[in-house]
């Protein structure tokens, strides 16, 4: 049976799909479209005129664009700056001469060991204090009169499951959640006036997956993600981007010898040097994921595929990182 969808729905679809290159292309009297995602779309013929009356109003890409990202005489934040990622961050940028670049941190010393060597300057706050991120952005936009890349990178741990103490679930949720909200706050409005702006969020893998020895850290960096998902959708055809760093295993303080799970992600951990190089890749590609490691995408995208038999691996997984290791006898 033939159905023609109504005009308000047709407006929708618009801006999903991309418009047959020449009529040539409908056969059957029936219009294709293909959706991003590859699910075929089809559409009466009757309402070809209606679809191109609409884009030739709009007179804009359906998914705009900026230029490809240069760090070059930007303004960039970097909080969690003194050390491990955020310190190579700092590092990186520095390196395309940015106008203005903040290290935030709360190490006083390693804030401004970090912003002499990079001719930054040091800020020392807590990022789960709202009013210490408004300063941040407040003093950038006072400075040099805006942000244009804010980089929310600082992040901690704790182990534990369920019964991991409340204020330790509140403390990740307000490190790993609530200051990438309070950021929005802050920076959106001026990046929005100026049409452009590049938030990136750094989460984890084990936002992507799952971090089996500490529910908490799990939790909350998959939150960072689903905050980060929305703030995209919500303001990309407003000019801003945003992009989510998951890297795995990382040759920084928080990885503990003494844990199986980090034993086993210190055997194919990065630097943090090669983490900031793939990230400066990702902004200048406009990734949303930007995954240092490239088996992460694969767990990734086998998670939806089967979810069931996903599960169950890592179940596996875990069951074998916590089977006591036998001692070798002595010699």
């Amino acid at each position: 049976m033939r159905r023609v969808l109504p005009e308000h729905q047709l407006g929708v679809v618009v801006y999903l799909t991309t418009p047959p290159r020449s009529p040539e292309r409908v056969t059957n009297r029936r219009l294709r479209y293909m959706h991003p995602a590859s699910h075929k779309i089809r559409f009466d013929l009757c309402a070809f005129s209606i679809i191109q009356e609409t884009v030739a109003r709009t007179n804009r890409p359906l998914t705009p664009r900026n230029e490809p990202v240069q760090l070059t005489d930007k303004v960039i934040i970097v909080t969690g700056g003194g050390h491990g990622i955020g310190r190579a961050l700092c590092q990186r940028f520095a390196q395309e001469r940015p106008r203005g670049l903040i290290v935030a941190s709360l190490n006083p010393d390693a804030a401004e060991e970090v912003a002499k060597e990079v001719s930054g300057i040091a800020i020392t706050g807590d990022v789960c204090d709202e009013a210490h991120v408004k300063h941040l952005v407040q003093f950038a936009e006072e400075r040099w009169g805006g942000v244009d890349l804010f980089c929310s990178n600082a992040g901690a741990t704790v182990k534990g499951g369920a019964e991991t103490p409340d204020d330790d679930w509140q403390h990740l949720w307000n490190l790993h959640v609530m200051s990438n909200v309070y950021a929005a706050r802050a920076a959106l409005p001026g990046m929005l006036a100026r049409g452009h702006g590049y938030f990136l969020q750094t989460s984890s893998a084990g936002g992507l997956l799952t971090e089996v020895g500490s529910a908490a850290y799990s939790v909350t960096k998959h939150a960072t993600i689903a905050f980060a998902e929305w703030l995209s959708i919500n303001n990309r055809r407003a000019g801003i981007r945003v992009s989510c760093l998951c890297p795995s295993g990382v040759h920084t303080d928080m990885l503990d010898a003494s844990d199986p799970v980090h034993q086993f992600l210190q055997s194919h951990a990065v630097t943090v040097e090669q983490v900031a190089e793939c990230v400066v890749q990702g902004l200048a590609e406009e990734k949303f994921l930007i995954l240092p490691h490239p088996e992460v995408a694969d767990f990734f995208a086998a998670k939806p595929t089967d979810y069931d038999r996903w599960l169950h691996q890592f179940s596996r997984m875990k069951e074998k990182w916590d089977r006591p290791r036998k001692q070798r006898p002595a010699a």
